[in-house]
């Protein structure tokens, strides 16, 4: 008989290892005892998609502050008047979710406010655009100007003699407060749009069915697909400098990407190579503040800090221009394909009807490339700065004696690293034997939570928690992560007993293909993907793209209709079935596979050979 609940957060067991995990986080992220009749009566979903691994201490910024600006959107900014924000707690090391319904009796008096505020946003979206980027670079550019330096043995003589009466502290307690706001303020400003974002498509969506009951959500999203987004950028820079390393005959000197400063010195020296170098070297700013993982996490690699990543997908381009493959992105296919759909059903309405399509549409597909381009602002730029700051802090604090690795301040909250840096201030301003204390208390800590988070790691997370509603309609939970009634019965094994061995998903991209699956749990693993197989992961990640290519298909695990996955992959014209599940702990690399992206099915053809 199949499950109609799934476990409550208290019934899952604790990995040997892990045990007092909830002490490592802030206590208002966790399930709480006193609270567990309240929250066991709510429908919490894991959001893999967002944050796939294990949470350390610090990383918890990352989830408090999108979670935490979207609600703000929802309930305080934009009035939406069925949805307010979403409650968030951290079990286990993972980020679950509970969205907030608005209660019938208010939804009423939320209407104007909600309208009043769209449409003013609507009718001046190229002007407040244009001012949301000068915010956001104005923003990234303070959190760059920030230094965290030892501070000095002497105060110098001038500061003396001009009265200046500090010693520096200040400057360092000062610019790590500074750090955390203007993340946090890059984090408000994230969300101004993308919200707005997800209302026009839904708008356009619900229309669509309403007068289209049976069309399929596929083709809504059709609709709005082929546009140049600035998430591309980063991807199409590499391609544009493969094709200048095979227009100046310089492509034979990428064999060992990895050496950058080799391969570099050779290019440079090659005929025409300083050509090369230039543009590389302006690709840059801003393009290669991109990270292979998500921007959620201390360990993601950045390309500007790991020049070998970016050197070596343009190596991969070079390759396959060699062999005479196409490397861009079919646009042209793409419009010609949005522009059939579009008059296809234009072709079916008429006077008011045709009007609001016209209208309906149009906003969507203006508003849709922000949707993907907020991703380049915010979780690649501002987080990649928010990271190397950290790293910068972190080895000072470690050259002290705080802690024995480099990095390991990311096993301390953001609140605790304050008093650490206090402790240091103290010590230093006292000139006490001994200095800190820091030396002789951090390093114990962060050794016992480097176990806990490792042991935490050794399970993966329930994909939700506690009973879910008869039916999930709150829109964004169904678009964004494809947390559908549908999805959650598969997960509960609703359809065990009539199982035809076929994992079922979100239909988010069309096509069908049939190859070899490549499983990739980890963004370091991107290099063992090989031409033409089928990836199959958690989620992917948007700069993912110089790999998308190479891919028959993709698949994965959770994801809705306006996931990242699922709006790349129908930008690359490639099949996609998101929101499996299970898929990457199911599958298993080189097992043959059936994608149908129309379907939103996944069938294993052959095991491994």
């Amino acid at each position: 008989m199949a499950k109609t609940s799934f476990p409550r957060p208290s019934e899952l067991p604790v990995p040997a290892g892990a045990e007092g995990w909830e002490k490592i986080y802030p206590y208002y992220l966790t399930f709480r005892d006193e609270l567990m009749e309240e929250e066991d009566k709510k429908f919490w979903f894991c959001d893999s998609q967002h944050w796939p691994t294990v949470f350390k201490p610090f990383e918890t910024i990352g989830g408090e502050y999108a979670v935490k600006c979207l609600g703000q959107y929802n309930a305080r900014h934009l009035m939406i008047p069925t949805a307010k924000g979403i409650e968030f707690r951290i079990h286990l090391g993972y980020l679950y979710m509970s969205p907030v319904a608005v209660p019938k009796e208010e939804i009423e008096a939320r209407i104007p406010e909600f309208q009043a505020r769209i449409s003013h946003y609507f009718q001046n979206w190229d002007t407040l655009l244009e001012a949301w980027k000068v915010k956001v670079r104005g923003t990234i550019a303070d959190l760059e100007a920030l230094e965290f330096k030892a501070l000095a043995d002497i105060v110098p003589m001038e500061d003396i003699e001009s009265g200046k009466a500090k010693d520096g502290s200040e400057v360092l307690l000062e610019n790590y407060d500074k750090l955390i706001s203007l993340t946090y303020q890059n984090w408000q400003y994230h969300f101004e749009f993308l919200n707005l974002g997800y209302i026009a498509y839904l708008d356009f969506f619900n229309f669509c069915k309403e007068v289209f009951p049976s069309i399929p959500e596929q083709s809504v999203a059709t609709m709005v697909q082929g546009v140049d987004m600035e998430l591309f950028r980063p991807d199409d820079e590499l391609k544009l400098l493969a094709m200048k390393a095979v227009e100046l005959g310089i492509d034979g000197l990428f064999s060992n990407p990895d050496d950058v400063e080799g391969t570099l010195a050779a290019i440079a020296q090659a005929e025409g190579g300083n050509a090369w170098i230039e543009q590389w070297e302006n690709a840059q700013d801003p393009w290669f503040n991109f990270t292979i993982g998500n921007g959620f996490y201390g360990h993601d690699k950045y390309w500007i800090d790991h020049l070998e990543i970016p050197l070596g997908f343009i190596a991969d381009y070079v390759r396959r221009l060699q062999e005479g493959q196409v490397i861009w992105r079919p646009k042209e296919e793409l419009l010609a394909e949005k522009d059939r759909v579009v008059e296809e059903y234009r072709e079916l309405l008429s006077g008011d009807n045709l009007a609001n399509f016209d209208a309906k549409r149009q906003l969507a597909a203006t508003a849709y490339p922000y949707v993907e381009n907020h991703n380049f602002y915010i979780e690649h730029w501002t987080m990649g700065v928010l990271w190397r700051k950290v790293r910068e802090l972190s080895k000072l604090l470690h050259s002290l004696g705080f802690w024995p690795e480099e990095d390991d301040l990311l096993y301390l909250n953001r609140n605790e690293v304050r008093d650490a840096l206090f402790d240091y201030v103290t010590a230093h301003g006292v000139g006490a034997p001994g200095g800190s204390i820091g030396p002789t208390y951090w390093p114990e800590i962060i050794a016992e939570r480097k176990e806990i988070v490792a042991a935490l790691k050794t399970a993966r997370p329930q994909p939700a928690l506690n009973t879910p509603p008869e039916e999930i309609t709150e829109p964004f939970t169904r678009m964004l992560w494809g947390i559908t009634t549908e999805q959650v019965n598969s997960w509960l094994g609703a359809d065990d007993e009539d199982s035809d061995g076929i994992l079922r998903g979100m239909a988010a991209s069309t096509g069908v293909v049939e190859g070899y699956a490549r499983v990739i749990m980890d963004s370091d693993q991107l290099g063992e993907i090989q031409q033409d197989e089928i990836l199959v992961a958690p989620i992917t990640a948007p700069s993912w793209g110089p790999v998308f290519g190479k891919l028959k298909a993709t698949v994965t695990d959770i994801g809705g209709m306006m996931s990242h996955a699922a709006i790349v992959c129908r930008e690359y014209a490639l099949p996609a079935v998101t929101g499996t599940g299970t898929a990457s702990v199911t599958i298993k690399t080189g097992q043959k596979l059936r994608v149908d992206g129309t379907k939103g099915t996944v069938e294993i053809l052959e095991d491994v050979v």
